[in-house]
């Protein structure tokens, strides 16, 4: 008895390991994962071109008042994650989605019975695939802009590193965000139309009218928390404190879509 209890550990997290490498799997077989990969490298290339223009045209053109000075390459990255973001939270809700859609959930749930291990090892996996296109993301910005800056930009090396770390990391959370949503609501389109408001129009809505006390409301928002994490804010709270923030919108998506999935039928 005491055998078999000493082991119940190690095959839980041998079938949790088995549960993420599959999908990991997965992930990678269907052409979707590839094509908004596609579409977040060409969003962040034109969006990052596109900002860098608009900053030297700025410093060029007859008006001072419009007038940016030298930017740093880092803000101009992060500038364009602010469109190059959907790319990303439609790999996040795809993950699952995709499954919900074709009836395969049924197969990964009789799989892995632990549906709470299913979400899980997808957040693990959407996770670090995020991560990492979020590097990629922000680095292809770096080099597109970079050059059409020239004298009007400025790249010290911690500061574009940290920059880029940063994106990376906001993009991994937003997409661990956007699979909790997706596994609550099943569906791509009310997902990503879920996330749009939550990222943009109800932050946007709350801080029009220039309320002190709606203004704090929006600051509690995931996009608005990741904005001051990306920013290296120091108001009206510290860049940690919207990390943490975005951390807990994350954490707290996947936990929706944990009861979700422990209280519906696949």
């Amino acid at each position: 008895m005491s055998t078999i209890t000493a082991n119940r550990p190690v095959d839980r997290a041998t079938s949790f390991r088995g549960a993420v490498a599959a999908e990991w799997t997965k992930l990678w077989s269907v052409r979707t994962t590839w094509w908004t990969m596609l579409a977040g490298l060409l969003l962040m290339a034109a969006s990052a071109g596109q900002l860098a223009i608009y900053a030297v045209n700025a410093n060029t053109n007859d008006d001072p008042a419009d007038d940016p000075g030298i930017v740093t390459l880092g803000s101009v990255v992060i500038d364009s994650v602010e469109l190059t973001q959907y790319a990303v939270l439609a790999l996040g809700l795809l993950a699952i989605t995709a499954e919900f859609t074709s009836g395969t959930i049924r197969t990964t749930l009789q799989c892995t019975p632990s549906r709470g291990g299913v979400l899980l090892a997808k957040a693990v996996v959407a996770g670090s695939v995020t991560f990492i296109l979020g590097l990629l993301l922000a680095g292809v910005g770096a080099l597109v802009a970079w050059p059409v800056l020239g004298e009007w930009g400025s790249a010290p090396a911690a500061g574009t590193v940290g920059d880029i770390l940063a994106v990376a990391a906001y993009l991994a959370l937003v997409g661990v965000l956007a699979l909790g949503l997706a596994a609550a609501l099943r569906s791509a389109v009310l997902t990503l139309t879920v996330l749009f408001a939550t990222l943009m129009i109800v932050p946007l809505s709350l801080q029009e009218p220039d309320i002190t006390v709606l203004n704090r409301i929006a600051d509690a928002f995931p996009g608005v928390a990741g904005g001051h994490f990306l920013a290296g804010d120091t108001e009206p709270y510290p860049a940690v404190v919207g990390l943490l923030l975005l951390t807990g919108w994350a954490g707290a998506a996947l936990a929706l879509g944990r009861a979700a999935l422990r209280r519906r039928d696949a």
